[in-house]
């Protein structure tokens, strides 16, 4: 009423009800709401000012890269929120969070770090740089040696 509102984001146009399931990346835009379990990677379209939802219901077992996240479900994987990250107080996370600006209600839990990404830029930057990490199981392991 006085000022600017908090975010840009959408309003909510998708709904993953409680009893879904979900295998596979969910790639979207405008406002998302997930009360089911996804089981892959929840991303927002480049450059636009989606939102994502997690009820405390929801499950997600991959990351997330949205703009704007209020969780208040469990998130196994990095979140990446080039904008606004709210944990509410039955929010748990089992990985990094990486924001601009964070809520965190008493009660939400962060089993990783909180690391504070103000330029977009660098945040994407960031993102990419670990996407080209080659992964620990690619790695060939040394085979020991016969006596």
């Amino acid at each position: 009423m006085w000022g600017k509102p908090k975010t840009k984001a959408s309003k909510i146009e998708t709904l993953i009800g409680h009893s879904i399931e979900v295998h596979g990346d969910i790639i979207f835009s405008g406002g998302l709401h997930i009360d089911g379990k996804i089981v892959g990677n929840v991303i927002a379209e480049e450059g636009s000012d989606s939102m994502l939802v997690l009820s405390e219901h929801g499950h997600i077992e991959g990351e997330v890269r949205v703009p704007f996240v209020v969780l208040n479900g469990e998130v196994i994987g990095d979140v990446y929120a080039a904008e606004r990250v709210e944990l509410s107080s039955k929010a748990q996370v089992n990985g990094n969070v990486f924001y601009n600006l964070l809520e965190m209600a008493m009660g939400a839990e962060v089993n990783g770090s909180l690391v504070h990404c103000e330029d977009e830029k660098k945040l994407i930057d960031f993102q990419n740089s670990k996407q080209a990490l080659p992964d620990k199981a690619e790695e060939p392991e040394a085979s020991p040696s016969a006596s």
